[in-house]
């Protein structure tokens, strides 16, 4: 049976991701999701762009949304930005984010890559969508969401 997408983080990693979320998110108006699957059979890309969509990413109001998406065993990873992040990020950001991410999951640092991309969005995000003191509210959960398998 293996390793499931619930039980790839421990609980202090899990909780390390979702405080890096939290701090990301604490000077803009930005949402920021992480989703994990244990596979993810077809395109990466069009996987995460379901998952986007079913956790409502997609709705917030300023269509600020980032959803970092991992599948574990099938090595694949996608960082997807909503149409409102997507304008104003310059060419090449998310995969340079991507990147450093790839480069720490070879050697094994799964969380602290994670964590520094989590953090890059959230810088980037402040830049152009910061934080409103009337009527900013969190959108979304911070928790990571698993996929079932």
């Amino acid at each position: 049976m293996g390793q499931t997408a619930k039980s790839f983080f421990s609980k202090a990693d899990n909780e390390r991701i979702v405080q890096a979320i939290r701090n990301a998110e604490k000077d803009t108006s930005g949402e920021i999701r992480v989703h994990v699957d244990k596979e993810c059979e077809g395109e990466v890309l069009d996987r995460a762009a379901t998952v986007f969509e079913k956790l409502g990413m997609n709705q917030t109001e300023l269509r600020n949304g980032v959803l970092f998406y991992l599948a574990i065993n099938s090595r694949k990873l996608a960082i997807i930005g909503d149409a409102g992040i997507n304008s104003s990020v310059p060419p090449g950001f998310w995969e340079n984010i991507k990147a450093d991410m790839v480069a720490h999951f070879r050697e094994g640092e799964y969380t602290p890559g994670l964590v520094n991309g989590i953090e890059a969005a959230g810088r980037e995000l402040k830049k152009y969508f910061p934080f409103q003191q009337k009527g900013d509210i969190n959108e979304l959960p911070n928790d990571i969401s698993f996929g079932k398998q």
